[in-house]
């Protein structure tokens, strides 16, 4: 049983990032986006892999070149992972046009999401979880779902079946998508550097 929980497998971080080689940062982009908002990407690690990222980019500090010089460009710290101030802003807009997706096809399919019987990657118990949710903390559901795996999927999705007013998702989402995405990454990077 030992060897099973040590084993590397898509709930892990190290996983998609050994995977991904050359291409990591663009692996992490790709799943926050899919964990954000699309229903089948609640099993994707986002918090960790945020962290991770974060501290990925805190590795080989040497290598740094600083914005603004001329003539350079911001140079990669980790192979495959760019710097920081390239990673933060990729991950942001990954996680808010995740979110905006999750809106329009939770608008789109509207009610019919509540009915809908479990499959291979679908769970109505995730549904209804996220519904909760939004029911006790109303507009903020979108900035707090972040914190909450599998919430964070499903409440994007959840508004907008809700009906919940563009506006109010649009200023909560961007909200969350930046404490979330910036801020977990920024953390990773922080205490990599400590």
């Amino acid at each position: 049983m030992r060897s099973l929980l040590l084993a590397t497998g898509p709930w892990k971080p190290e996983f998609w990032l050994e995977k991904a080689g050359a291409a990591a940062a663009w692996v992490i982009v790709a799943i926050i986006f899919a964990e954000s908002g699309l229903f089948f990407g609640f099993f994707l690690p986002g918090d960790s892999l945020l962290f991770m990222a974060g501290f990925l980019t805190s590795q080989g500090a040497a290598d740094f070149v600083a914005p603004g010089a001329t003539g350079e460009a911001l140079a990669p710290v980790v192979d495959g992972m760019p710097h920081i101030l390239v990673l933060l802003p990729l991950l942001f807009v990954a996680a808010f046009l995740g979110d905006q997706v999750g809106y329009a096809f939770g608008k789109w399919v509207g009610p019919a999401i509540f009915t809908r019987e479990d499959s291979r990657f679908f769970k109505q118990s995730h549904v209804t979880k996220a519904h909760d949710f939004l029911e006790r903390y109303g507009p903020k559901t979108v900035f707090l779902a972040r914190f909450v795996p599998i919430v964070r999927t499903f409440a994007p999705i959840v508004a907008g079946v809700g009906q919940m007013r563009y506006r109010t998702f649009l200023t909560f989402n961007l909200l969350g998508a930046f404490v979330w995405a910036v801020g977990i990454t920024t953390l990773g990077h922080f205490l990599g550097n400590v």
